[in-house]
C-alpha cells in the first residue's frame, strides 16, 4: 500500500477555490440528506407512520443505493472525470430532494429519498480523490476537515432552515426551498479544472494501477473500515433520533430544536472539524497510528456523554451534553478519509473511499437507524416516550466497539510502518547507502 509524505510545499490558489467549491457541495449534500429528521414529527402527524416507517425513509431508502453505487462510483472515480460525475450527482439529488415536497405516499417519499441517495453516491469519491490531487499529503486530514465541515454547514442549516419553513409553512415548502437551488452550484462544479491523478505526491504521480484485493489484504483499513462505521452509527443518529427524542421525552418544539441545533453545527461543528483534521496531522506526523488513536479517544470520550445525554433532564445541563458530544463525534471524518487515502494509494482512492462510506452508511443507516426506530416500537415508545432512553443506547454501545477497533487499528498502523522502515534500512544497509525513512 502507499504511503507516501512527499509533496511539493506550495499549494496553487485554485486549489483552494476547488475546496470552497465542494465545501459548499458537500454541505448541500448534508442538507438534503438530513433534512427530512427535523420534519419527522410533522411528516408522522401528517401521513400517519410508524416509527420503523419514518427510519426506512429517512434512512434505509436513502442508504441502499448510495451503498451499492457507492463502490462502482468510487472505481468511476478512479478512471474518469471527477468534476462531471459530482455535476450529474449533484444536479440529481437536487432535483429529488425538491420534488420530495410533492410526495403523497409513503411509496413517492421512498422513491424521492432512494433517487436522492443514488446522486449522493456520486460525491464522495471523487471529491475527495480531486482533494488529494489539489493538495499534498502533509496537510491531507486538514483540508479533508475543512471539506467536510459541510456536514455541520449542512446539518445545521438543514435543522434551522428545516425547522423554522417547516413551523412556519409546513414541511413540504422545506423541501422546495431547499432542494432545487443545487441545481445551479452543479454549473460551478462542471466548471472546475482537474489536476492529474498522483499529481500532489512524488514519485507516485505515474501510477496507473492498483490491485483492489489490496484494500482487505490490510489490516490497518480492517479495523478503520469498520471501526469508523461504529462510530458512524452512534454520530449519525445524534442527528436522525436526538432531535426527535427531545421532541417526545423533553416537550420541545421543532423550531427551537432546530435553532439549537443549526447554531451548535455552525458554531461548534465546523472548528470541531477543522481542529480535529489539524490535530491528526500533527499526531499523524508523530507516529503512522496517530490519527486513529485521536479517534478512539473520542469515541471513548464519547460513551459518558452518551449516557448522561439520555438521562439528564436538566434542560441547560442537556444542551452543554449535547454541544460537546456533538463536537466529539463529528471530528472523525476528516481524518479517517485521510488514512484512508494514504493506505490505498492514488490508484485505488475513489473505489477505496467508496468502500469506506458503503461499509459506514451500511452500519450506521441501513442497520443503526432501523434498528432504533423497531427498538422504540418494541419497547411501546408511542405510549410512554421515556423509553426511548433505552433504544438510544445503541449509540454508547457501538462507542465502546468504535474505540478498541480504532485503537488496534492505531496499533496495527505502527506496527506497519516499523516493518516498513526496518525492511528499508535493510535494503540501505545491503546497498552501502543511508536509510531515509518517512
Amino acid at each position: 500500500m502507499t504511503d507516501t509524505n512527499a509533496a511539493p510545499d506550495r499549494v496553487p490558489v485554485y486549489s483552494w477555490y476547488a475546496l470552497a467549491i465542494l465545501t459548499v457541495v458537500y454541505a448541500l449534500n448534508f442538507l438534503d440528506r438530513t433534512l427530512i429528521y427535523i420534519l419527522f414529527t410533522p411528516i408522522k402527524t401528517e401521513m400517519h407512520f410508524s416509527d420503523l416507517q419514518l427510519a426506512l425513509l429517512g434512512t434505509t431508502s436513502f442508504v441502499i443505493f448510495y451503498t451499492l453505487l457507492g463502490i462502482p462510483f468510487g472505481r468511476l472515480a478512479d478512471k474518469k472525470s471527477r468534476k462531471n460525475i459530482i455535476a450529474v450527482g449533484l444536479a440529481i439529488w437536487s432535483l429529488f430532494s425538491g420534488l420530495t415536497g410533492f410526495c403523497d405516499s409513503f411509496w413517492t417519499l421512498f422513491l424521492c429519498r432512494v433517487m436522492v441517495g443514488v446522486g449522493e453516491a456520486t460525491l464522495g469519491p471523487a471529491a475527495l480523490s480531486l482533494l488529494s490531487d489539489y493538495f499534498p499529503p502533509r496537510v491531507r486530514a486538514t483540508v479533508q476537515s475543512i471539506y467536510s465541515s459541510g456536514i455541520a454547514v449542512g446539518g445545521g442549516l438543514a435543522f434551522f432552515l428545516g425547522g423554522w419553513i417547516g413551523q412556519s409553512f409546513g414541511w413540504r415548502w422545506a423541501f422546495y426551498l431547499l432542494g432545487f437551488p443545487g441545481l445551479v452550484l452543479a454549473v460551478l462544479v462542471f466548471l472546475l479544472r482537474e489536476r492529474p491523478r498522483g499529481a500532489s505526491e512524488a514519485g507516485v504521480a505515474a501510477q496507473a494501477t492498483g490491485d483492489w484485493k489490496d484494500l482487505f489484504r490490510s489490516a490497518p483499513l480492517r479495523y478503520l473500515f469498520f471501526g469508523y462505521a461504529l462510530l458512524g452509527l452512534a454520530s449519525n443518529n445524534l442527528g436522525i433520533w436526538v432531535p426527535t427524542f427531545f421532541v417526545r421525552v423533553h416537550q420541545l418544539n421543532i423550531m427551537t430544536i432546530g435553532t439549537a441545533a443549526g447554531v451548535i453545527s455552525v458554531f461548534v461543528g465546523i472548528p470541531a472539524m477543522v481542529y480535529g483534521g489539524y490535530l491528526s496531522d500533527r499526531l499523524r506526523r508523530a507516529f503512522r497510528g496517530g490519527r486513529m488513536a485521536m479517534t478512539a479517544g473520542a469515541a471513548l470520550v464519547s460513551i459518558p456523554l452518551w449516557i448522561g445525554l439520555l438521562n439528564v433532564d436538566n434542560l441547560p445541563l442537556l444542551f452543554a451534553l449535547n454541544i460537546v458530544l456533538y463536537g466529539v463525534s463529528i471530528l472523525w471524518v476528516g481524518p479517517a478519509t485521510a488514512d484512508v487515502h494514504e493506505l490505498s494509494g492514488p490508484a485505488l482512492r475513489g473505489l477505496a473511499i467508496g468502500v469506506f462510506f458503503s461499509i459506514v452508511n451500511v452500519v450506521a443507516y441501513g442497520i443503526g437507524s432501523p434498528l432504533i426506530g423497531k427498538l422504540s416500537d418494541l419497547l411501546g415508545v408511542a405510549t410512554n416516550a421515556e423509553q426511548m432512553r433505552f433504544s438510544l443506547l445503541v449509540c454508547p454501545v457501538a462507542c465502546a466497539i468504535s474505540a478498541l477497533l480504532l485503537w488496534l487499528g492505531s496499533r496495527a498502523r505502527a506496527a506497519g510502518a516499523d516493518a516498513d522502515a526496518s525492511a528499508t534500512r535493510g535494503r540501505a544497509n545491503a546497498d552501502g547507502m543511508p536509510a531515509d525513512i518517512a
